[in-house]
């Protein structure tokens, strides 16, 4: 599935950047292929137009801010956050503005990053309860781009089968490669997938896991929600609950953007913030190396691989119909926008 080609895909939330990022100006990004510029507005809110000056079509993101516009940093011409030309400094004073916009899309601010949906949302942005709740922290992990497509990493995050191979250098046993079996429900957003697995617990995963033994239990909660979102609540029998949120933000058809939080009901004495990092990261750098040696649109096209119908599996076979199921039911209505000059 090339997620450029499926403009019901326009009509979902996806994060882009840091808010903090466009506190610095203007900042380019490409969302399923389309250039968009970021900037604050005047009350500090994100906004969104695409990347291209209605006048010579120069790059607004080479521009500047001017009291929460963005200025073109061509000939100057400058725009409010819904896009509508609001300055063209050539102008003499009594001269009106000419009835020209910028195209702008729907953003927000959410968990510390800027959220962007090019059409109308099917869906809101993917509730995390925990931002709000009391003894919980919030960890911003990672920000990277991949060389793979925004399903695959869902498919991946799902597949428990991996576990004692790619994650054989953390917490696979190579040793025990049946994984365990998981309880799927779908719902409206996608599905929750439920299951108990035991794993190794190296000695710098002690203060993750909150304890010493050699092998521990995750009681993991999965949830997915369409397309490109997935929540994944791992609880310890120490009592530490350990949640990653990510959102595998399609660039285009081979690349796309990790954003990755936590959410941990302890503290920095308990475990440092760091550790937690760069415990999470060298299980993201394996799922990383594995995933961008996949052909991205392979999930979707049963003719480049074999699927045997393992219990495994079933997490990416309910994706593929879902998402099938989603694309039938609203891309005979839609069709992507031409440019306009």
């Amino acid at each position: 599935m090339l997620a450029t080609k499926q403009p019901v895909l326009r009509r979902f939330w996806y994060a882009t950047m840091p808010v903090d990022h466009l506190r610095e100006g203007p900042q380019p990004f490409t969302l399923l292929g389309e250039p968009i510029v970021l900037f604050l507005d005047a009350n500090g809110e994100p906004a969104a137009l695409e990347d291209r000056c209605c006048h010579r079509t120069a790059k607004l993101s080479k521009g500047w801010c001017n009291n929460g516009n963005i200025v073109c940093g061509y000939h100057g011409w400058e725009y409010d956050r819904d896009g509508k030309l609001v300055m063209v400094p050539q102008f003499p004073f009594e001269q009106p503005i000419p009835d020209a916009r910028a195209r702008s899309f729907r953003a927000s601010a959410r968990y510390g990053y800027v959220w962007v949906a090019l059409d109308e949302p099917l869906r809101g942005i993917p509730d995390i309860a925990e931002e709000n709740k009391a003894g919980y922290r919030r960890i911003h992990q990672f920000y990277e781009k991949w060389d793979t497509a925004a399903l695959r990493l869902m498919e991946n995050s799902f597949d428990n089968a991996h576990f004692a191979f790619v994650h054989k250098g953390t917490f696979g046993d190579i040793n025990q490669p049946k994984p365990e079996k998981y309880e799927i429900t779908e719902t409206e957003d996608g599905f929750d997938a439920e299951t108990i697995i035991t794993i190794r617990n190296p000695p710098n995963a002690f203060r993750i896991s909150g304890t010493t033994d050699p092998t521990t239990k995750r009681h993991q909660r999965n949830k997915w929600f369409m397309p490109f979102c997935r929540r994944l609540d791992m609880e310890y029998p120490s009592g530490i609950r350990h949640i990653i949120f990510n959102c595998a933000t399609p660039i285009s058809d081979g690349q796309i953007q990790v954003v990755q939080l936590l959410f941990r009901n302890d503290t920095e004495a308990d475990c440092s913030t760091q550790e937690l990092i760069d415990w999470d990261a060298a299980i993201i750098a394996e799922d990383r190396e594995m995933l961008e040696s996949t052909d991205p649109d392979a999930i979707v096209d049963m003719s480049r691989k074999l699927e045997m119908h393992m219990p495994s599996d079933r997490p990416g076979m309910i994706m593929r119909k879902r998402l099938l199921e989603l694309l039938g039911e609203h891309n005979e209505k839609e069709q992507p926008r031409e440019r306009v000059a």
